[in-house]
């Protein structure tokens, strides 16, 4: 069964609407974005989220120092990168889960998701205002005959109700990850996140 994230939470009852469907990762951004959430902000929400959902804090060439302090007081389970950091930054993330966030464009940007040792490589489209995602799709046949293991890739980039079936049939990865796909005028939609999930879940294409 595919694992799915939901990114960019930052009000309480959509974090209830993403435990009560049984997501597997919710995420909070702390770098510059409209879905940005202060410290204060992430550790009220996290009180909402029981085990076994995982806890993702979203960074952007932050310091390492300031990572792991945030993670320690919301707390987090998972570090996702979403910069340029160095395979020298995931080890000094040691021991929270990692996850690189790979902006594609071409083949060539997803061999070079290789030259990092994490858990989990984030394939998703370049952004636009900000680093990060841009809700955009990119090409999924780009991760075809790539030798990273599919239990490794996270698929992001423009998933909406609509072509998560898909995208799930094509590129058979470990997870998923949503955000503004499940959105209307930029905030988070009880319906489309209860139907995303469903289309997760039942595989509806």
């Amino acid at each position: 069964m595919v694992r799915v994230k939901i990114c960019g939470l930052t009000k309480k009852e959509h974090i209830q609407v993403a435990v009560e469907e049984q997501v597997d990762y919710i995420g909070f951004v702390f770098a510059k974005s409209k879905r940005q959430v202060t410290v204060e902000q992430a550790k009220v929400l996290a009180q909402s989220i029981p085990e076994p959902i995982q806890k993702v804090g979203v960074f952007v060439n932050e310091t390492v120092e300031n990572m792991l302090h945030i993670a320690k007081e919301v707390p987090l389970d998972v570090i996702q990168l979403h910069g340029q950091e160095s395979q020298q930054v995931v080890e000094a993330l040691k021991p929270y889960t990692t996850i690189k966030a790979i902006s594609v464009r071409t083949k060539e940007d997803v061999q070079k998701a290789a030259q990092y040792n994490v858990d989990y490589y984030l394939f998703d489209a370049p952004g636009i205002e900000y680093e990060g995602g841009s809700g955009n799709t990119f090409d999924w046949t780009l991760l075809e005959n790539t030798k990273i293991n599919r239990q490794n890739i996270i698929l992001a980039g423009g998933l909406t109700p609509e072509n998560v079936g898909r995208a799930i049939e094509q590129v058979e990865p470990y997870g998923i990850d949503v955000s503004s796909g499940v959105e209307i005028d930029g905030q988070k939609d009880e319906m489309r996140m209860r139907a995303f999930m469903n289309q997760t879940r039942n595989g509806v294409v």
